[in-house]
């Protein structure tokens, strides 16, 4: 058995390692050299956006040094705004893989079970995504360093993907396996929250690499194959319409899930985005179809997925992790797909823009800022949902995890325009924000408005989206079994109903088919932003009133606040196998504030 199954088996995660002392380079516990805001475990209160600190300026748009800090209270001075955003084109399937994809692994593949429901969805396109190490710029100022990314690059690539086009992604890791620093050149892929077989879901025990292999495999492997079926939840259940289409999920991203490094590998790259269409929400503007909503459309044009991460760089300009933090790790640099402070030119037209909190551990937010003044946008889907209807909003807030699609009509503003996504919300360590919202915040995107539009804009924002599926009365709710999960701290670790995570047991055991009401409880004064892998839920209340309205569709991720309760609606549909709820602070994450579920034939 290998060292890394022994570890396993004894359940030693890294935060029992870290109480006995037992630090290996081999397993990614080398720290870089901390900043003394690293070493506090957070954001400088000088420097860190959003923060709660005034920050040392540097005409980042004030509240929070987003582009400020020094040798001495974080990260190095860099200059906000001079770098581009990064928008990627879909990534291209390959003519075939070689050897060609199986029901049960393939040569050189690691110990994964069968694919469930191979006969059912044969793949019509397949993929290779090769995770390793290579070289990166944060910003023109920082040194290009080693980076962790899906195809070398940060973010990974952006998938388009199709309802009923069944896909294979090959996922080889190619990670440096004596590697010196933070995180572990183990792998396993979440794709989250994609309705597919628990093999294919990033199990946390589930990770490979050509040397070691998880608690939850049989063997490593020099890669895996995942079936991403893209099938509508409800599948068994709508089978004359391949599922029910008021499940379908739109903005999905994937990333790392390796038992105990899951933040160390997402912080050093590992995120990338999965874009998911129909015939309602089908990418295309200029759509014949009645029944197509034809919003802004055209990846990486005019529907630009941003992922939000905050780092910390060491006084040459390093980027640091603090691996003996347990609580939640803050950065006093704003990237925004992979770049400190980008900018953005914009035409005077619609885009849809996908927001995602990549973490580690800070909330966010966003207000939309013009001449100082915070101004209106199109709020069209939550965590990946459409909404049923379009809300019109001035702020929006992301837990770590939680997605927000929104609309901005930069027709609005005159040439020569620029207006700034701002963070107002104060965070100062990883306990989650203070509530209180800083004026004027931190400047972490800058939108330049350069020309009219090439071509006439046609897209538009109905007054209808995506209806949502329907939901037993409250009657009935009322005869539903019921689960509490409480989230708290205990000695030292994050626990979930008294208990540290035990990857090879159960915690839940729904058979498929069922329905239950899961109520999610924050203990102590920490914020948690829950993640639930596989089925959307409906929230029915939260403190015993029903949710905002941007919370009233279909989710994915719950924060939860000190002394809150949730009352979920839940469903276990057409797969079995082992799946997770945990918390989205990667931190805790880690530290095992886990469970695992496994659905029951």
């Amino acid at each position: 058995m290998s060292g890394s199954n022994v570890v396993s088996k004894a359940k030693l995660g890294r935060r029992q390692l870290l109480k006995l002392g037992a630090v290996s380079a081999g397993a990614g516990l080398l720290v870089n050299t901390l900043s003394p805001a690293a070493a506090r475990g957070g954001s400088d209160d000088s420097g860190g956006g959003g923060g709660g600190g005034s920050g040392s300026g540097s005409g980042s748009g004030s509240g929070g040094g987003g582009g400020g800090g020094d040798s001495r209270t974080g990260s190095p001075f860099t200059t906000p705004f001079v770098e581009v955003l990064p928008v990627y084109q879909p990534k291209q399937p390959v003519a075939a893989l070689n050897p060609p994809a199986q029901e049960t692994p393939g040569p050189a593949e690691c110990g994964r079970p069968p694919h469930q429901r191979w006969a059912e969805f044969p793949a019509k396109k397949v993929y290779e995504l090769h995770v390793k190490e290579a070289l990166h710029s944060f910003h023109r100022e920082l040194p290009t360093q080693p980076i962790w990314g899906y195809d070398g690059i940060l973010p990974g690539p952006t998938f388009m993907a199709h309802y009923h086009e069944p896909i294979i992604v090959r996922i080889f890791n190619e990670l440096p396996q004596n590697h010196i620093g933070f995180g572990s050149p183990e792998i396993t892929t979440h794709l989250h929250n994609l309705h597919d077989g628990s093999e294919s879901d990033g199990f946390t025990g589930d990770y490979y690499s050509p040397r070691k292999f998880g608690p939850t495999m049989t063997g490593p492997g020099n890669y895996k194959d995942h079936l991403y079926s893209n099938c509508l939840a409800g599948y068994d259940a709508f089978h004359a319409t391949q599922g029910d289409h008021r499940e379908a999920l739109g903005t999905l991203w994937y990333h790392d899930h390796r038992l105990d490094f899951t933040a160390p590998n997402v912080y050093k790259g590992l995120a990338g985005f999965y874009l998911l269409f129909d015939e309602l929400d089908s990418g295309d503007e200029k759509d014949p179809n009645p029944n197509a909503l034809r919003l802004p459309s055209g990846v990486g044009v005019y529907d630009i997925p941003l992922i939000f991460h905050d780092k910390l760089f060491d006084a040459k300009g390093m980027l640091t992790f603090d691996s003996f933090n347990s609580d939640g790790i803050l950065g006093d640099k704003f990237c925004v797909n992979g770049k400190v402070q980008p900018l953005f030119e914009v035409e005077r037209r619609k885009y849809r823009f996908r927001l995602l909190d990549g973490g580690p551990s800070r909330f966010y937010e966003f207000y939309l800022s013009y001449k100082g003044a915070d101004q209106p946008f199109t709020y069209i889907s939550n965590d990946g949902n459409l909404l049923p209807a379009p809300l019109t909003m001035s702020k929006v807030r992301l837990g770590v995890a939680e997605r927000a699609d929104i609309i901005i009509d930069f027709s609005k503003y005159p040439i020569g325009s620029q207006l700034f996504l701002v963070n107002k919300l104060e965070q100062t360590n990883g306990r989650g924000p203070t509530g209180k919202i800083l004026t004027p915040g931190t400047q972490i995107l800058r939108f330049d408005v350069k020309s009219n539009p090439k071509v006439p804009d046609v897209s538009q924002v109905p007054a209808t989206l995506r209806a949502l599926p329907d939901i037993p009365s409250a009657a009935d709710i009322k005869k539903l079994f019921t689960r509490v999960w409480e989230f708290d701290r205990s000695n030292g670790g994050w626990t979930v109903n008294g208990q540290l995570f035990d990857v090879l047991t159960a915690s839940a055991t729904p058979k498929r088919g069922t329905e239950e009401v899961w109520v999610l409880r924050g203990k102590g004064d920490w914020t948690h932003p829950i993640h639930i892998h596989f089925e959307e839920g409906r929230i029915l209340s939260r403190n015993g009133v029903p949710p905002p309205p941007h919370e009233r569709g279909r989710k994915d991720v719950y924060p939860i606040s000190p002394g809150e309760e949730l009352r979920l609606y839940i469903r276990f549909r057409d797969y079995t196998g082992k799946y997770m709820m945990h918390c989205h602070n990667l931190i805790h994450e880690d530290h095992a504030m886990m469970i695992r579920w496994d659905i029951l034939p």
